[in-house]
C-alpha cells in the first residue's frame, strides 16, 4: 500500500464508521432496541475492516520507485557534520 493509498484507506474508514454509528443510532432508536443498534454497528465494523486493511490493488495505484541497489553505491552518502562548542572555562 502506498502513501496516498493509506490516506484514501483512513478516509474511507472513517466514513464508513460514520456511516455505521449513523444508521445503528437511528435504526436502534426507532426498534428501541439497543441489542440491533450494537449488532448494525458491529456490521458496520467488520465491513469498514474488510475494505480497508486487505492491501486492495486501488490502494497501490503510486507505488514508489525505490532507487537500485548498485545504483546506490555510486553516490556518496550524505555527511552528518557535528559542530562541537567548546565552553569557556570560569575564572
Amino acid at each position: 500500500m502506498d502513501w496516498q493509498g493509506q490516506k484514501l484507506a483512513e478516509q474511507i474508514m472513517q466514513i464508513l464508521l460514520l456511516i455505521a454509528a449513523v444508521v445503528a443510532f437511528v435504526v436502534g432508536y426507532a426498534t428501541a432496541s439497543f441489542r440491533t443498534m450494537m449488532l448494525i454497528y458491529a456490521g458496520g465494523v467488520a465491513l469498514t475492516t474488510l475494505i480497508t486493511v486487505p492491501s486492495w490493488p486501488f490502494f497501490n495505484r503510486h507505488p514508489l520507485k525505490w532507487l537500485d541497489p548498485s545504483e546506490a553505491e555510486k553516490h556518496p552518502k550524505p555527511q552528518v557534520v557535528v559542530s562541537s562548542k567548546k565552553k569557556s572555562s570560569k575564572k
